[in-house]
């Protein structure tokens, strides 16, 4: 049972972390270059700029569920499978998720990478 409960948080992350990535990318392409804003209007504009954002908020809201996710998972599975299994799970989703709402360019490589990333998770969750 106690497996059920890991691999549910670790799906949890996968997805909370996944959408805050996109999210909080989504936020910071609409502020613009930051270091370009800096240099213009200083310090208190980039921040301004970053706070009116509402999909920032959503993002950090999404991240701070994948972190309390985290600990749950922590509480429930070994460490050893916990971290690797969530942090390569959520690069896969990230590569996906970021052609599908992101519209980003992901080559082949990269899409290759992640299935053997999502391989070895499989073999290590045997």
């Amino acid at each position: 049972m106690k497996e059920a409960y890991t691999w549910a948080a670790i799906a949890l992350i996968v997805i909370s972390s996944t959408t805050g990535d996109i999210l909080l990318s989504h936020a910071m392409k609409q502020v613009g270059d930051v270091s370009e804003l800096w240099k213009r209007h200083g310090f208190w504009k980039v921040i301004g700029r970053v706070l009116s954002t509402p999909t920032f908020f959503l993002g950090l809201i999404a991240m701070g569920v994948a972190f309390y996710s985290l600990l749950f998972a922590l509480s429930w599975g070994d460490l050893s499978l916990v971290v690797p299994a969530s942090a390569s799970l959520t690069f896969v989703a990230n590569a996906f998720a970021a052609r599908l709402f992101l519209h980003e360019r992901v080559g082949r490589r990269r899409l290759l990478a992640a299935l053997l990333v999502a391989g070895g998770v499989a073999l290590m969750a045997i």
